[in-house]
């Protein structure tokens, strides 16, 4: 093998390991992975969250007030993440942006730490939601507030 075969395999073998390296979302295992935060199995499909660090290791929340509690104690945490992921209620198992997710808070939805939390895809989804149950839309950064200041629906 020529010099120059050699370093074209070196670099395509490089950047095969590059690409394997990358921070990529993984599926909840749910009923198998513990909430990083609270420490609770990760169960319901409708409300889990992910938090994928820049060196691409998940950490799996249980909800998303628990992924909120976890990056709001460790700001450095969800600073340097890659991902900041919540599941759209509307679409059990499938993960969206976090900060670009509305937030429902209504009594008629109680998600699993007491925060009643719903995360849905956008804000078209909320008010839809709103309307029929009542409650109130948040953005990332109000559902980060309420859950610091321990706000519950009436």
């Amino acid at each position: 093998m020529n010099i120059r075969n050699l370093y074209f395999c070196s670099l395509a073998l490089l950047l095969l390991v590059l690409a394997g390296c990358a921070a990529e979302p993984q599926p909840i295992p749910y009923g198998q992975a513990n909430c990083a935060h609270c420490n609770m199995t990760v169960a319901d499909n409708r409300y889990g969250a992910e938090l994928v660090n820049d060196k691409g290791k998940p950490y799996f929340f249980d909800s998303a007030e628990c992924l909120m509690a976890y990056v709001s104690e460790q700001p450095e945490q969800g600073e340097k993440a890659a991902f900041l992921l919540v599941t759209d209620f509307t679409r059990p198992n499938e993960l969206i942006s976090a900060q670009d997710a509305r937030f429902l808070q209504a009594k008629a939805l109680p998600s699993p730490m007491g925060m009643y939390l719903t995360a849905v895809a956008d804000e078209a989804a909320a008010t839809k939601m709103q309307q029929e149950i009542g409650g109130r839309v948040l953005t990332w950064n109000e559902a980060v507030s309420a859950v610091e200041n321990n706000e519950r629906p009436d």
